[in-house]
């Protein structure tokens, strides 16, 4: 009898810790803890600039690259409204490199965007997203799980987003 409750014991044991690093492991952001710079060149580690009130939209972009801009233009025209609407953040990543950043800040405030911009001067981000073409699109939940992402851009897929970012405020609830 002693060797079924010892052995009951250990089963429970070791189910509780599957379940607690389950438990754990879902939590668990899939933005990695890396660092990306500002406009003014300050390095910032892109898992706390998430919005944990709400979900975070996060643009891989480049200077060169007319329909991420455009898609940008489209998102920042409504954004105040998609503030209101689903508490999202929006942070668009340049993925320019030491040639081309310079770009980034003059394009960025010559737009008027009013969402933060940073740049992924290394790829390292890029890299961990494994984002291979922009636009990259992600939406995140407020944990910073991924629940959405988009390759390229066509006019109209800011309202994609929007319906995705609506379904995941409507779900929190």
């Amino acid at each position: 009898m002693k060797h079924i409750s010892l052995y009951f014991l250990t089963c429970m044991a070791i189910w509780l810790c599957a379940v607690e690093a389950k438990a754990q492991n879902e939590e668990k952001s899939d933005i990695p803890e890396v660092a990306v710079a500002d406009l003014k060149g300050n390095k910032i580690l892109i898992h706390e600039e998430l919005n944990t009130d709400g979900p975070t939209l996060i643009s891989f972009w480049a200077t060169w690259c007319k329909p991420c801009i455009n898609e940008l233009n489209a998102i920042h025209d409504d954004y105040i409204d998609w503030q209101d609407d689903t508490g999202v953040k929006v942070i668009a990543i340049s993925i320019d490199d030491s040639r081309s950043r310079t770009r980034v800040p003059t394009i960025a405030n010559g737009k008027g965007w009013e969402f933060d911009v940073y740049i992924d001067e290394n790829s390292d981000l890029r890299r961990a997203l494994n984002v291979n073409n922009v636009p990259h699109t992600f939406i995140l939940d407020k944990n910073g799980k991924i629940i959405y992402q988009h390759t390229a851009y066509n006019p109209g897929d800011e309202y994609e987003y929007l319906r995705v970012l609506r379904e995941y405020v409507a779900s929190q609830k």
